[in-house]
């Protein structure tokens, strides 16, 4: 008997999985497949209900933010359908100051215990220039491949010592065409991140280097559900509620990735399954 299809992704905070892959998560559980969510984070340096840390009373803090946070992806993911979700309890904000060679070997461990055939993560560039979604990117594509290293000297004790290599057989980043960002800039008006003091600002994916597109329409109630689970962050998903039919047609019905590496197919032939190559 074959393995069961297993799909794994790994993300920076809560509200990645609803928000960034929430679509392809609902789809392949209702599918069958088993899908898992690796969180590096929980988000314990962002707004409460759009108050920053400091700016007013009514923000709990940093450690009652992360304990909130936490609740509400559960509770996304719960939604989603998601059969595990992993907590690498990283700090908000820090990611990229952390130890790659721990956190990659972390995540290969995880890879190693879940034995996913496809993962995904976040593109290179962070969707947005976001350092902690840049961060988390590096350290899951690194992962991939230690997971599959018999000879990785940093898994060879801790947790995951018992567990046999595993080599993921397709890894995909999200990709962000002109149709999906306009959505988000209609939405949230101008998505940003600010670095070092310079402005970074999403690269629109040319919609020839799109390899996946995922159909999620009949999912989209279930990504709103999952979404408003993160009740401490629903000022800032206003926006959203209010799009305009093609706008939510552009957001929430299709995802759209780039095959990062695959072992069991390849092509320019767009793909409509993340596990092409991969069913009987």
């Amino acid at each position: 008997m074959s393995d069961p299809l297993r799909l794994v992704a790994i993300l920076a905070h809560p509200d990645d999985e609803s928000l960034g892959v929430g679509g392809t998560l609902a789809r392949y559980a209702a599918e069958g497949v088993e899908t898992y969510v690796i969180t590096a984070t929980r988000g314990q340096s962002g707004r409460y209900r759009g108050v920053r840390q400091g700016e007013g009373a009514d923000h709990p803090g940093a450690e009652a933010l992360a304990r909130i946070r936490e609740e509400e992806l559960r509770a996304a993911a719960a939604t989603l359908g998601v059969r595990d979700l992993t907590l690498l309890d990283y700090v908000d904000g820090q990611l990229d100051k952390a130890d790659p060679v721990v956190v990659s070997g972390l995540i290969a461990g995880h890879l190693r215990r879940i034995r996913p055939q496809v993962a995904m993560t976040f593109p290179p560039d962070g969707s947005y220039g976001h350092p902690d979604h840049i961060a988390i990117c590096q350290f899951a594509t690194a992962a991939c491949v230690a997971a599959a290293d018999r000879n990785a000297a940093f898994l060879r004790d801790g947790p995951f010592a018992d567990h046999e290599p595993h080599a993921v057989s397709k890894l995909y980043y999200m990709a962000t065409p002109a149709g999906p960002w306009a959505a988000y800039q209609e939405a949230f008006k101008k998505l940003v991140s600010v670095v070092d003091g310079v402005e970074r600002e999403a690269v629109v994916w040319p919609d020839w280097a799109v390899t996946t597109v995922i159909d999620t329409r009949a999912h989209s109630d279930t990504v709103w559900k999952a979404v408003t689970c993160h009740d401490s962050q629903i000022a800032g998903y206003e926006g959203l509620r209010h799009l305009s039919p093609q706008a939510h047609e552009d957001l929430w019905a299709r995802q759209h990735f780039y095959r990062a590496f695959s072992t069991v197919n390849g092509g320019r032939r767009r793909e409509t399954d993340l596990f092409e190559g991969l069913r009987p």
